[in-house]
C-alpha cells in the first residue's frame, strides 16, 4: 500500500511518524506538487472573495448568478470525471497541464464579457472555483501521486501538510484579493474593473501552474499495466474497490451538497448584504478563517493517530456544523464573524483524514480513480445547491435559510458516515 521506509527498522519508526519528518521526506516531485497546490489554492481564494461581487457589479441578478455558479460546478464535474478516470492512461502530468489551461480559458472569458450565455459556457468548460475549494482534476491526481511515494503511516500527516499549505494559500489569496480590489476602488476604478483585475490574476495563476506541472518528473505516472482494458476498470478505473467507493461517494455528495448552500463566495456576499462589509474586510475575515482551517489540518493528523480516521472525521465535524447554523443567529457582525472563525477552526479537520481514508481502503492501482470519483461526487453535490441558495441569500427574510440547511444536512452526513464506516478501519490502524 505504501513504499518502504528504508533504513534500519528500529531506528526509524518514531522519526517517520512525526509531522516534520513527513514534510522533510518529500522528494522533488512531491515538493513541486506542493508548490502547485499553493499556487492553485491562492488562485481559488483570490477569486472566491470577489466572484459573486464581480458578477453582481456586471448587473446580473441573484438567480442568474446562482445558475452560473451551479453550471460552473457541473462543468467542472463532467470534465474532471473524464480527466481523473483517464489520468493513468493519458498521463498524470498531461492531465494536470490541461487542467491549468482550462483555468486560463475561464479567467480570460470571464474578464472579457458580461454576456451570460458565454459566461455559462466558459464556466462549464473552464476550471473556476466559486467556493474557494478544490475543483478540476488536480486534487485526485496529486493525491494518487503522493500516496504512492510515502509509507502508509505517513500518508495522513503528508495530506495534513498538503492541506495546511493549501489553506494558508487560500487565506493569502482571499486577503490579497480584498486589499487589491479595495485599493482599486479607492483609486477610482469602477467595481467591475476593480474585480476584473482579480479575475485576470486568476488566469495568471493558471499559467504559472502549467509551467510548474511541466517540470514534474515521470515518477508520478501510474505504473505500466495498472489499468486493464475492456472492463469497468478501463472506463472508471475501479475494480475491487468500486463498492466502497460508491458508498463513500454517496455520502460525500451529501456533505458537499450541504456545503454548496454556503460556499465562501456566497458567505462573502451574505456578509456584504447583511452588514455592508467592504471587500478589504471580507478578505481579512476569510484570511483568518482559512488560517484557522490550516492549523486544524495538522491537529487532525495528531488526533487521527489516537482515535482513528473515521472518528476524527465525525467528531470534529459535528460541532463545526452547529456553529455554522449559529452564524446567522448572531445579533452583531463581530459575533457572526466569531462563530464563523470558530466553525473554520473545526470544519476542515475531516479533509486530510477523509483523503487519507479513501487512499487507504482502495487498491493502490485504483487510487487515482477513487480520488477522482469521490471528488466528482463532492463536486456534483456542491453544484446543485448554489442555484437554490443564491436567491435566498439576497432576500432579507430568507438569508439565514442556507446556513440552516447546510448545517442540518452536514450533521446528517456525519451520523450516516459513522454508522456505515466505523467498523472499516484502514490498514495502518489494524496494525496498531
Amino acid at each position: 500500500m505504501g513504499v518502504s521506509d528504508g533504513g534500519p527498522p528500529a531506528a526509524r519508526p518514531l522519526i517517520d511518524a512525526g509531522l516534520v519528518a513527513s514534510l522533510r521526506g518529500l522528494d522533488r516531485d512531491g515538493r513541486l506538487l506542493f508548490a502547485t497546490r499553493i499556487l492553485r489554492m491562492f488562485g481559488y481564494g483570490f477569486l472566491a472573495v470577489v466572484l459573486v461581487l464581480y458578477l453582481d457589479a456586471l448587473g446580473l441578478d441573484p438567480l442568474t448568478i446562482g445558475i452560473i455558479l451551479t453550471l460552473t460546478l457541473v462543468g467542472d464535474t463532467l470534465i474532471s470525471l473524464w480527466l481523473t478516470t483517464n489520468a493513468d492512461r493519458l498521463g498524470r502530468r498531461r492531465v494536470l497541464v490541461v487542467g491549468s489551461a482550462l483555468m486560463i480559458v475561464a479567467a480570460v472569458t470571464f474578464a472579457a464579457t458580461s454576456f451570460v450565455p458565454v459566461l455559462i459556457v466558459a464556466g462549464t468548460i473552464g476550471v473556476i472555483s466559486p467556493t474557494g475549494n478544490e475543483v478540476g482534476p488536480f486534487l485526485a491526481v496529486e493525491q494518487a501521486a503522493l500516496s504512492q511515494s510515502v509509507p502508509d503511516r505517513r500518508r495522513t500527516a503528508t495530506f495534513a501538510w498538503y492541506n495546511l499549505v493549501g489553506y494558508f494559500a487560500t487565506a493569502s489569496g482571499a486577503l490579497a484579493a480584498g486589499l487589491i480590489s479595495q485599493a482599486l476602488l479607492a483609486g477610482g476604478s469602477s467595481p467591475p474593473d476593480a474585480y476584473r483585475a482579480i479575475v485576470v490574476g486568476y488566469g495568471l495563476v493558471g499559467a504559472v501552474m502549467a509551467f510548474v506541472f511541466s517540470a514534474v518528473g515521470p515518477a508520478v505516472e501510474a505504473p505500466r499495466g495498472a489499468v486493464s482494458d475492456g472492463t469497468i476498470r478501463r472506463r472508471l478505473g475501479l475494480g475491487r474497490s468500486k463498492g466502497i467507493v460508491g458508498r463513500l461517494s454517496a455520502l460525500f455528495a451529501l456533505d458537499a451538497f450541504a456545503g454548496g448552500f454556503v460556499p465562501q463566495s456566497l458567505m462573502a456576499y451574505w456578509f456584504h448584504l447583511q452588514y455592508g462589509v467592504e471587500p478589504a474586510i471580507l478578505g481579512a475575515i476569510f484570511f483568518g478563517a482559512n488560517i484557522l482551517a490550516a492549523v486544524s489540518a495538522l491537529s487532525a493528523a495528531r488526533i487521527a493517530r489516537r482515535i482513528g480516521l473515521i472518528n476524527t472525521m465525525v467528531f470534529t465535524h459535528l460541532p463545526s456544523n452547529v456553529l455554522l447554523i449559529l452564524v446567522p443567529l448572531m445579533p452583531t457582525l463581530p459575533l457572526a464573524v466569531l462563530a464563523l472563525l470558530l466553525r473554520f477552526s473545526l470544519s476542515q479537520m475531516d479533509v486530510p483524514t477523509r483523503q487519507s481514508y479513501v487512499m487507504a481502503v482502495v487498491d493502490p492501482d485504483e487510487r487515482s480513480a477513487a480520488a477522482g470519483v469521490t471528488g466528482i461526487a463532492r463536486t456534483t453535490g456542491a453544484a446543485i445547491s448554489p442555484a437554490l441558495s443564491g436567491p435566498l441569500v439576497a432576500s432579507a427574510g430568507l438569508a439565514a435559510i442556507p446556513f440552516y440547511l447546510a448545517g442540518g444536512l452536514k450533521i446528517a452526513y456525519d451520523l450516516l458516515l459513522y454508522r456505515a464506516f466505523r467498523a472499516e478501519r484502514p490498514p495502518e490502524e489494524l496494525r496498531t
